[in-house]
Formats: C-alpha cells, sequence, structure tokens
C-alpha cells in the first residue's frame, strides 16, 4: 500500500534494488492511496510502473481522483480496481503478467464488505476470477483482498486456501505478525502493511489526525514525511 511522494519515492529507490538482489521476477503494488495519501492518478501510477513495478492494484479509494476514470479504461492499463465492484464500473480486475521467460501470474483485485460500502460478494468474485485466470493460461494466482476487517481477510485466506498461490491483506496500512502458509498451500497475511512515512498515523501527519479525533471536526490532512520505509 504506498502511500503519498514519500511512498513513490522509497518504491522508486528501493524496488530496482530489491529486484536485483532478491532476483525478483514481478512486482505487484497496491496504489490507491499513491497520490496525495488518498487516490492514484495517472502521474503516480506511472511513476511507480517506471520503477519497475508490473502491475497494480487498489481498493475503495480507486475513485478519489476523477481523472484515474478514463485512465482506467486505456487498453493495456496496469491498474486494477476490485473485480466485485458492479458490471459497468470502468476498469477491470484481475491481469496476467508474464515473467521475462513467459510464465504466467494472474493477479486478482477484491474488496471487502464488512465496515466498508456495500458491493457484490468478494467471495463469488474471488471463484469467478480464479476460473477465468486459470483459463488464461496462469500457473499461480496473487489475491489483493483490501477490506476493513481481519476477520473478513482471514476468511478469503481459508476460502482460497489451495486454490491460489497467495492471498494477502491491504487497507489498514499496519503490517500484521501471521505471515504463513496455510495447510493446502496458500501463502496469506492478514495485512501487508504500508510503503511510507510510518512516524505518522497510517501515513498522515500524527498532530492532524489526533486533532480530528478529538474535535470531531474536519480537518484536512497532510501525508507525513517521517520514518519512511518500504513493506510488503
Amino acid at each position: 500500500d504506498v502511500f503519498g511522494k514519500p511512498g513513490r519515492q522509497a518504491v522508486q529507490r528501493l524496488v530496482p534494488r530489491l529486484i536485483a538482489r532478491e532476483k525478483v521476477d514481478l512486482v505487484v503494488a497496491n496504489a490507491e492511496n499513491s497520490a496525495s495519501g488518498i487516490g492514484v492518478t495517472p502521474d503516480s501510477a506511472g511513476e511507480l510502473l517506471a520503477a519497475e513495478v508490473d502491475l497494480l492494484t487498489s481498493g475503495n479509494h480507486i475513485w478519489a481522483k476523477r481523472e484515474i476514470v478514463p485512465y482506467l479504461d486505456k487498453p493495456g492499463a496496469r491498474l486494477l480496481r476490485p473485480a466485485n465492484y458492479p458490471p459497468g464500473s470502468p476498469g477491470r480486475g484481475r491481469a496476467v503478467i508474464a515473467t521475462p521467460d513467459g510464465r504466467k501470474l494472474g493477479v486478482l483485485n477484491l474488496e471487502g464488505r464488512v465496515f466498508m460500502k456495500a458491493l457484490d460478494d468478494p467471495f463469488r468474485a474471488a471463484l469467478e476470477g480464479v476460473e477465468a485466470l486459470r483459463a488464461e493460461g496462469a500457473r499461480a494466482i496473487l489475491v489483493d483482498m483490501h477490506c476493513e476487517a481481519t476477520s473478513e481477510k482471514i476468511a478469503m485466506g481459508w476460502f482460497l486456501d489451495g486454490k491460489v498461490a497467495a492471498v494477502l491483506g491491504t487497507h489498514t496500512h499496519v503490517q500484521t505478525s501471521d505471515a504463513r502458509v496455510l495447510p493446502r498451500g496458500t501463502a496469506f497475511i492478514t495485512d501487508a502493511g504500508m510503503t511510507g512515512p510510518h512516524d505518522s498515523v497510517i501515513g498522515v501527519e500524527t498532530e492532524l489526525a489526533i486533532r480530528r479525533m478529538r474535535t470531531g471536526m474536519p480537518v484536512r490532512f497532510e501525508v507525513a514525511t517521517g520514518g519512511v520505509r518500504i513493506e510488503g
């Protein structure tokens, strides 16, 4: 979950090094907060893709910047929105990307419903997406499960155990300590964490977040700058 300019700069500086050091085949990043801490623009998406990121996922903030809507429908756009948005929504919720030697990875983006807006059933969308990606030749499938409730992310991990290679939770910006391989072989973590400023309240300047919580009044959030690091 790449947060604001500090998160983008961390990706630009460190991801190419990680690719070289760890011999990484493919990189997927959640870009829904890459523009000023909420939403994604064509420019913020382009910066991440130029830093050797192969595909971008998103979540409930995908519509925050109006200019992203036509970008999502461009042929070959490497930015997904959750697959369980209703039919007719701009963009697509899954994609197949390939390694240099031709191995195909399917990526499926889903959004949860617990404590979030009402969407189509993500579990049904998961089965439909997995089937479609297999038909498109994916040898392995990665799922970005973007939701508020830890229970819903964990439920999706167990639901897809043995059906996909990995289910990674996003949205809450705090990396959890439960990374594991489930009994049927699916890698799972409840939340992959945030790439961005960690001396903050989930990316926001601390004083501003506290002021809103203490007063209940609207406060314009600003992206923090301290303690920048990559998580994933």
